[in-house]
């Protein structure tokens, strides 16, 4: 039998810190093990430090809170936060219209903007260090990651045949266009058409994920390319940002007013790797072995998701998932984001972490079974007492997120501490709202703490929890507000008498 690990108290981890021996990674995760420990501890609390109103969105990412459409930037690592930087004001035509943060070599805001220019800015000084034309004829609104931290593409909108055209008999072939780049160094991949005539003419979407062209059909159906093999086959010239190309008579690419050209033509469409009829055009690939989730689109499959095997596409045991939600607000389904192969529900009183048993070589399905499970407190009875003592019966059911009940309304993972943020709300209009710590592995309930400001579940909301910081961020109508709390000492009276004696 192997001996038991001994567990190791946080200030024998700290004793290890210092002695200087410890390599990086294993340096890492001590101190997020010390800092799990700290903020389970009862003496520690989130309080709330901070919050500010907008009267545009805001956005949370990596420490750093974005106001006025990324103009305005906040540092959250002191004890409050503060101002990192503020960008000039910028024109209409200038208006950034999407952004991505890399976090590498170097901390980098990519900023794409009105004019179809992207810029690479310091994402802690707002410092200008480069900025790439795009295109004059393509209007580019979109920024998302192909492999995280490492490849991105900007997505032009797509382009509709005007009224004119369309009485005329006129149809509009080209759907959009996708630029690829490495995100550091910055470096163009290619810029390609997605056109009806190769991918067919109930065309009406394109991402790019995981080097897999997904396209999605008015039919309900996605269809996956391989993206390596379209660079492989469709590219026709590789050429590099700040230098000359042919393509553009001897123009430098990445300038205006040519900015970057087509180099990837599609000649015919290229072998697809993986279709799947689906409702919302929305599938989802993950686990281990590799399975899909989806919802076939048929109405009596509403509100299902069905688990099946990418190899061969049987469904699992106990593949169809349906947890018969009563609610305003639908359940979600995902692959759990801790890179376990897991899969996570999320229902109104119900989170279930799901695991994929597999037997290798056996020619049996795999197997969907129940990691655990937690649930709300839910009072399920039919009589309630009013405030001046009289009972009455309720005479219809509630629904599964009605004010009334303790519900779930999203769940966040804290990768580097291996903990759920679950938030929980009830109580009908402003109601309280609290975020309860569970332990990734087991579900275990650890922690709960309280937010202060009121949840109106009819309002849209956000939180992250990151570390010793939590950051609330809701709309309410037309205004933004965002709320930070961080991790404090909490001082009890005992303290208090202890150090008066």
């Amino acid at each position: 039998m192997a001996p038991c690990r001994r567990r190791t108290s946080s200030t024998e981890l700290l004793s290890l810190r210092s002695t200087g021996s410890l390599q990086a990674g294993t340096l890492s995760r001590l101190n997020m093990r010390i800092l799990r420990g700290v903020i389970l501890q009862d003496s520690r609390n989130f309080i709330k430090v901070w919050s500010k109103t907008s009267k545009s969105s805001i956005a949370y990412e990596n420490g750093k809170i974005y106001f006025e459409n990324y103009q305005n930037c906040y540092s959250c690592v002191h004890s409050q936060p503060q101002v990192l930087y503020k960008l000039p004001k910028r024109s209409k035509l200038e208006k950034i219209e999407d952004a991505l943060l890399y976090c590498g070599v170097q901390n980098i805001l990519l900023v794409l903007t009105a004019n179809n220019f992207l810029y690479r800015l310091s994402a802690e000084t707002g410092e200008e260090l480069q900025r790439v034309y795009l295109s004059p004829h393509h209007k580019f609104r979109y920024l998302g990651w192909d492999v995280s931290q490492e490849i991105f593409y900007v997505k032009s909108i797509q382009n509709k045949a005007t009224s004119l055209a369309r009485q005329a008999g006129i149809t509009q072939d080209t759907l959009m266009h996708l630029a690829i780049f490495h995100v550091f160094p910055l470096q163009i991949v290619g810029i390609m058409e997605i056109s009806k005539k190769v991918f067919g003419n109930g065309v009406t979407d394109v991402v790019l994920s995981q080097g897999v062209l997904a396209v999605s059909y008015s039919s309900k159906s996605v269809k996956l390319y391989s993206f390596e093999h379209i660079v492989n086959k469709y590219m026709t010239k590789k050429f590099a940002l700040g230098q000359k190309s042919s393509l553009h008579g001897g123009k430098t690419v990445g300038e205006a007013p040519l900015g970057i050209p087509v180099n990837i033509h599609f000649s015919d469409c290229p072998p697809v790797l993986f279709e799947v009829s689906c409702s919302d055009n929305s599938v989802q690939i993950g686990g281990y072995p590799w399975h899909y989730i989806y919802t076939p689109p048929h109405k009596y499959h509403k509100g299902t998701h069905h688990i099946c095997s990418l190899v061969d596409s049987v469904l699992a045991t106990n593949g169809i998932q349906d947890m018969k939600c009563c609610s305003l607000e639908t359940d979600w389904i995902s692959f759990h984001p801790d890179d376990s192969g897991r899969i996570i529900h999320v229902g109104p009183s119900t989170i279930n972490v799901l695991k994929i048993l597999t037997e290798l070589n056996s020619g049996l399905p795999s197997e969907v079974v129940e990691d655990f499970s937690i649930s709300t407190h839910r009072n399920n009875n039919v009589i309630s007492v009013t405030s001046s003592g009289r009972t009455v019966k309720r005479r219809f059911d509630l629904l599964d997120d009605d004010p009334e009940h303790e519900t779930f309304r999203m769940v966040e993972y804290e990768d580097e501490l291996d903990l759920l943020a679950v938030v929980v709300t009830e109580g009908e209009g402003e109601g309280r709202a609290e975020v309860r710590l569970h332990d990734n592995k087991s579900g275990k309930l650890l922690r709960k703490l309280h937010l202060v400001e009121p949840w109106d579940e009819t309002f849209r909301h956000e939180l992250f929890f990151d570390k010793d910081t939590i950051v609330h961020i809701e709309q309410k109508n037309n205004n933004f507000c965002c709320h930070v709390y961080k991790l404090q000492r909490t001082v009890f009276l005992s303290d208090v008498l202890n150090n008066c004696c």
